[in-house]
């Protein structure tokens, strides 16, 4: 060999080189696919991701092994609804055990540079996906045109608005999303609708929508849109954090307190909501109150939906100020089994119907071959009570420790 070809191949990223395989072994493996737990499992993982995973995996020679004896591997949290400002946010996501996060607008240029990056066997952080800027055209000429150069961004899906901030904003007209809708399916890209009521769920759901991207909040889910929902196999992502955040912070919520949550808080945030006057403004607030009694609505509304056997995702719509990102997530799991899904069920909005719903399943949801290798380490057992989500050990991304 010569030198100079010895020298670009000792430039090669170590994975690249061949040979070192990671076992992670002893855990017992919820793999995110409903089956049954594996206790004493070994997952292998190869160039970040999954080889083989479950008993009986043959470990190659000279793979390095991961003990993980006594702990629980389940597959990495997937946000169908969050919003990724700076790619640097990707890395507090990672933390808090959301390895994917479905970003519905807003995000700036190192975003997407971040989802450009993000194939490959080194990454250590969250995963993301893009949709540029959340669409408000007025006209179904400036809809076509808009879309036209959100696609041109190369987005994952278009997101629109229509909502009237509880009658404070005009909300977008039929013609103009239906527009929306056409011009984005024309082009090959699904389209991701904000929403508030009833009514407009149900005539959104006619012009095509992909995703439901809030609850509806307005009213009570009837027969009809449910049978839209199932028609066309649309997934429903509830947000209930999204209604905590508009009124939690009349007083001092008591996770402030939480060790969990003091990891990686953004302190001015915490200081500003902590101030007594701004609290007073929550708690005399007509608009508050309004969001606080939508909560109960989306509760009962998520438990009726996933009955009825809509699939559901699980999304939070962190990013914005007050809506802690990672921590919010797993407030999200636990709210959603207050609501009345299982264990089990809220598992499985979070991972594997996440992937499913947001075109992602291919690589993402559970942890099988052919997969990337993202997956929680956790203390106890998320399949007996979904807060043990929360005590995590250690967060792996295409099989690469995150640092926490």
């Amino acid at each position: 060999m010569s030198r100079a070809l010895l020298l670009s191949v000792l430039a090669l990223p170590p994975l690249l080189l061949g040979a070192q395989d990671r076992a992670f072994i002893g855990a017992t493996l919820v793999d995110g696919t409903g089956r049954p737990p594996v206790a004493g499992a070994t997952v292998l993982v190869r160039n970040g991701r999954v080889v083989a995973a479950g008993a009986g995996v043959t470990i190659p020679a000279g793979a390095e092994r991961v003990d993980l004896a006594g702990k629980f591997v389940m597959p990495g949290l997937v946000n169908a609804h969050g919003h990724v400002n700076t790619a640097r946010e990707l890395r507090t996501y990672a933390m808090y055990g959301t390895t994917t996060v479905f970003s519905l607008g807003g995000e700036a240029a190192d975003v997407f540079e971040a989802r450009r990056a993000q194939e490959i066997p080194t990454l250590d952080r969250s995963r993301v996906f893009v949709s540029g800027p959340v669409l408000a055209p007025n006209t179904p000429d400036e809809a076509r045109t808009q879309v036209a150069g959100v696609v041109a961004q190369r987005v994952d899906f278009v997101k629109i608005r229509v909502d009237d901030n509880l009658g404070t904003v005009k909300k977008m007209p039929p013609e103009v999303y239906r527009a929306v809708i056409d011009e984005a399916h024309r082009r090959g890209s699904r389209v991701a609708a904000h929403l508030f009521y009833l009514g407009d769920a149900k005539s959104l759901l006619d012009a095509g929508a992909d995703l439901v991207a809030h609850s509806i909040r307005d009213a009570e889910v009837d027969d009809a849109v449910i049978a839209q929902l199932k028609a066309r196999n649309t997934c429903v992502v509830p947000t209930l954090m999204r209604e905590v955040s508009t009124f939690v912070y009349e007083s001092t919520p008591a996770w402030f307190d939480d060790p969990l949550f003091r990891m990686h808080p953004d302190r001015a945030q915490v200081a500003g909501l902590v101030d007594p006057t701004r609290q007073q403004a929550m708690r005399v607030s007509p608009v508050a109150q309004r969001y606080k009694a939508a909560l109960e609505v989306a509760s009962r509304n998520l438990k009726r939906l996933h009955d009825a056997g809509v699939p559901i995702a699980m999304g939070t719509d962190t990013g914005p100020a007050a809506r802690f990102q990672g921590y919010f997530e797993l407030m999200e799991l636990e709210l959603m089994a207050k609501a009345g899904l299982s264990p089990a069920d809220v598992l499985a909005s979070a991972t594997r119907t996440a992937a499913r719903c947001m075109g992602a399943e291919r690589d993402l949801g559970t942890i099988e071959p052919g997969k990337w290798a993202d997956f929680l380490v956790l203390d106890a057992n998320p399949l007996t009570d979904i807060s043990n989500v929360r005590k995590i050990s250690s967060v792996w991304i295409a099989g690469n420790r995150v640092p926490r």
